[in-house]
């Protein structure tokens, strides 16, 4: 075991790396100049350079990247341009609100997704087998930012029973932040509450189907005690991949979802970020949402190491 997790350690180095490459390149193909954004355009060409060379931009690309890593390793994620303080701070100070949404809309997709997988596959091909596919498909092909704006317009606009921006108002409290996060995280926990309920549905039916839940049912054992205590364990390491692939597509998600719901997280701060052209902010907030999604995938392939040891000699 140890032996796996050491490997599966080495692997996410290149995939790092990689994902540093990929964002400087990525900014670097952004349209516009950050000179322009600090300065204003009426700003004269012997400032402009001052401040490009301030910034490092007037160095060729290979030279940006070279001192872009060396940053990295010190931990200098370099200044923000929008805010006016390091990318570290503004991403430290949004982090946990963006934990915080991500964490409780996984919770929810993974409770109710479990439940509905396993209801539709004790009576595959019934009604209620078949509206759950209608339901899947419904949900995997709606945009979050347009599911979004439904339940602003239903719930916020129309009903006026839950606020439909930020993350508290008045005097705050428990309560009043979670009227706040109950609609975005509806929003972002949709799409990964369909992949859970169809993957949770097609492991159950293959352990259904395998040799010793016959033999249980033979035996004279209740159905429902084969499906909980037998089948639906044995059908958990496939449903635990799912759901931490989800997981980190959750945090990429939650950038539209913050925006519509101007969620203080950091899916907000990269959206105005690219608004500005903000380079640093966007490098550090892509490159911290590429590490978690990288951690994320590394644990679960420990957790599903552990529940399937044959794994272990991969």
């Amino acid at each position: 075991m140890l032996s796996f997790i050491a490997r599966r350690a080495l692997q996410t180095i290149p995939v790092i790396f990689g994902v540093t490459l990929a964002t400087f390149l990525l900014s670097q193909i952004i349209p516009g100049d950050p000179t322009d954004i600090l300065l204003g355009p009426g700003a004269s060409e012997e400032a402009r350079a001052q401040l490009r060379q301030a910034l490092g931009l007037d160095r060729s690309a290979l030279g940006q990247y070279l001192l872009y890593l060396q940053n990295l390793v010190h931990g200098d994620f370099g200044q923000s341009l929008t805010f006016s303080k390091p990318v570290s701070e503004v991403l430290a100070s949004r982090l946990m609100n963006t934990a915080l949404l991500a964490v409780a809309a996984i919770v929810l997709a993974s409770v109710l997704g479990i439940a509905a997988g396993t209801f539709a596959a004790l009576k595959p091909g019934s009604l209620r087998d078949r509206a759950l596919t209608v339901v899947v498909l419904f949900l995997n092909s709606m945009p979050s930012f347009w599911l979004g704006l439904l339940l602003i317009l239903a719930f916020g606009l129309q009903l006026r029973l839950l606020p439909v921006s930020g993350m508290s108002s008045g005097d705050g409290g428990f309560i009043n932040l979670l009227s706040h996060m109950l609609l975005p995280t509806l929003t972002l926990a949709a799409w990964s509450l369909a992949a859970i309920a169809r993957m949770t549905r097609s492991s159950l039916l293959d352990v259904i189907g395998s040799d010793y839940v016959r033999t249980a049912r033979s035996r004279g054992i209740g159905e429902w005690r084969i499906v909980f205590f037998h089948a639906l364990p044995n059908a958990m390491p496939a449903v635990i991949t799912v759901i931490g692939m989800q997981m980190g597509f959750l945090l990429s998600g939650a950038v539209m979802t913050e925006t519509v719901f101007s969620w203080p997280g950091i899916g907000l701060a990269m959206y105005q970020a690219i608004s500005t052209r903000d380079i640093p902010l966007i490098q550090g907030g892509i490159l911290l949402l590429a590490v978690a999604f990288v951690l994320i995938n590394f644990t679960i392939d420990i957790l599903y190491a552990y529940f399937n040891p044959k794994i272990k000699l991969a």
